[in-house]
């Protein structure tokens, strides 16, 4: 690298990185620190080694590793520029925690353990700078991977007729509004460099190291870059594919999902560990009602994602820009019966002050209505739709012999199979919403909980809606599934490990008090009965009954999981619902009303700069 650009470098990264350092501390790390530059697969340090340095990142993209005691590797960080890596070490004396690795060619500066020492002695703005980052670690340690935002996003069309020039256009629009964006393709960068270098052979060493300055530069004064592909397996295409810290394989959803020429000659043979994350952005056109066939175009590439956009509307090019910033809005969606009701008036609220959800997931009763929201369709569809479904009782057609469920279960399976069709117009799988969706289910042969991201979408549902002992439960791949409930009612750390999730919206359905019960000892059957007979205020035993308690019991120790989860949202709603039994769906209207009013009391309670976060619009616009 030529010595005017690793001091301009170094002179801007240090004081947007570390903040306004004084004179004789900012003379001493440039004078101390080395540039290290290190080509993509290749390991910066190794879990067990002596730390006896640390790096800040310059460009480029790392991957922190651990092992388990069991040898098995987990990815735990990414890292991308302004980040230290190796610190601790640097304060425990200890060998390295993780193995580091790099994504793609990256370029650092390296700081020896004598030479910290002395600047920790003599520089309080550094030691600050150091402490911070170790406490912002130590806070989010248990909570998820920590993936850094991607800086350059390579941008590859795969099928024919995709314009992924205009595409970036309107992608960077959006993005702009977390940060400057730059676009690069072949025919900038050969008129900005004055030659043809875009498509020079790979192995041109002195293309390449140009063509890396040049990008290097870009990325250094940007938030964003994108580098758009060719639509064949060219050089630059090559380039793109392994200069990016992410890739979005662009694909016309009409046509069919066989490989491009590009993805089998540059991407599938790549090694996990080091590989860009990929993922699939399918586009359609602004009428089409509900994404199909998505499972095939997944089946047939390892990608890590996948996103339905329809670019002629604004709504979903600032989806996809909200997700590849870390900025996008997340909805979790607790279990609770008839009270589910409630989400519906929560998201009504959510919508009318503007607040678009971008991926949404959810457990029992909240699995089916996280299906509403990722249908996308307007609010007073998602309202009529869901009232037709769940004011009829949808749990009411009782075994006569209930050797498995109290309930057969077919009046819910019709209710689940009318409304998708009512919402998507046929049936379809997980994977075709328009917003990424996940649902809690329990794998009763496994003894574990279970993420479902794929399948069919009614069976899906009527999973993690099989209460035990009460619905039937479903058998997927030799497995017993039934409610997720037992597991994890209010799965928001699901949403915190999504990648692109900033913020996490949850409605929680548990009960704010204690329901006391003032008789010592259970009733007989009869007693039991007669009391049930009588009108609901002259009731001498406020137990619950069959159904409720089986529906209740089965998520004690979720419930108990719901407080830490609770901690993990960013917005929270508990709407008042004590006085609604489980399966009370003739309350629908009264409960989504009640739910619709704390929705507007949260949100009318929080100031201008809070509701931004989410994107909502002040009271009363």
């Amino acid at each position: 690298m030529p010595k005017y650009f690793q001091d301009e470098l170094l002179e801007q990264h240090l004081r947007t990185y570390l903040g306004d350092l004084d004179p004789a501390t900012m003379t001493f790390l440039r004078s101390r620190l080395e540039w290290v530059e290190i080509a993509a697969g290749e390991t910066l340090m190794a879990q067990g080694d002596p730390g006896d340095s640390m790096y800040i990142s310059i460009s480029g993209r790392l991957r922190a590793y651990v092992k388990d005691d069991g040898g098995i590797e987990h990815m735990v960080r990414e890292m991308a520029r302004g980040q230290i890596i190796g610190e601790m070490s640097m304060y425990t004396e200890e060998p390295r925690s993780a193995t580091v690795v790099a994504i793609r060619d990256s370029v650092l500066v390296k700081l020896a353990r004598a030479d910290f020492a002395t600047l920790l002695a003599t520089s309080a703005t550094m030691s600050i700078v150091l402490t911070r980052q170790i406490i912002k670690r130590l806070q989010t340690v248990h909570r998820r991977s920590d993936i850094a935002r991607p800086i350059t996003i390579g941008v590859l069309p795969i099928t024919t007729g995709v314009q992924p020039l205009e595409f970036c256009r309107q992608l960077s629009a959006h993005l702009e509004t977390a940060g400057k964006v730059q676009i690069v393709d072949a025919a900038r960068l050969d008129r900005e460099l004055d030659q043809s270098l875009a498509q020079a052979d790979v192995n041109d060493t002195e293309a390449d190291r140009r063509i890396a300055l040049y990008l290097d530069a870009i990325e250094a004064t940007n938030d964003y870059v994108l580098l758009v592909g060719d639509d064949h397996p060219s050089s630059w295409t090559r380039r793109c594919s392994q200069r990016c810290d992410e890739l979005l394989l662009l694909a016309d959803a009409a046509q069919p999902p066989e490989l491009h020429q590009t993805e089998a000659q540059f991407l599938l043979h790549r090694h996990g560990r080091t590989e860009a994350a990929e993922f699939l952005v399918l586009l359609h056109d602004a009428d089409e009602r509900c994404p199909s066939g998505t499972r095939k175009w997944l089946a047939r590439r390892p990608v890590t994602s996948h996103y339905h956009v329809r670019p002629a509307l604004e709504r979903d090019m600032a989806r996809l820009a909200r997700l590849l910033s870390g900025r996008a809005v997340g909805l979790v969606l607790a279990g609770g019966g008839a009270r589910g009701c409630a989400h519906i008036g929560i998201y009504r609220a959510l919508r009318e002050r503007g607040i678009e959800i971008d991926c949404v997931g959810g457990t029992s009763i909240g699995s089916v209505m996280a299906v509403y929201v990722g249908s996308d369709r307007p609010i007073e569809d998602v309202m009529k739709i869901a009232r037709e479904s769940f004011s009829r009782n949808p749990t009411g057609d009782f075994n006569l012999v209930p050797l498995i469920s109290l309930v057969k279960g077919a009046r819910l399976r019709q209710t689940i199979a009318r409304g998708i069709r009512q919402l998507l117009g046929r049936p379809t799988d997980v994977e075709d919403l328009w917003k990424n969706y996940y649902c809690i289910a329990s794998n009763y042969s496994l003894a574990s909980e279970q993420v479902i991201q794929s399948g069919d979408l009614s069976r899906a549902m009527l999973a993690s809606i099989a209460i035990p002992g009460a619905l039937p439960p479903q058998i997927e791949d030799g497995n017993l599934l039934c409610d997720g409930g037992t597991f994890n009612n209010f799965p928001v750390d699901v949403m915190r490990n999504m990648r692109g999730v900033g913020k996490v919206i949850g409605v929680d359905l548990g009960s704010r008090k204690r329901r006391r019960i003032e008789i010592t000892e259970v009733p007989g059957s009869w007693s039991l009965l007669r009391d049930r007979l009588r009108a609901r205020a002259k009731r001498r035993f406020r137990l619950p009954s069959l159904m409720a308690y089986l529906m209740n019991v089965t998520v004690l120790y979720s419930t108990s999981r719901q407080r830490e989860n609770r901690k993990l949202t960013d917005l929270y709603f508990n709407p008042p619902l004590e006085r609604v039994g489980m399966l009370e769906w003739n309350k629908f209207d009264s409960i989504v009303q009640h739910a619709y009013e704390h929705g507007r009391e949260i949100l009318n309670g929080m100031s201008a700069a809070e509701l931004s976060l989410y994107g909502a619009r002040a009271a009363g616009k």
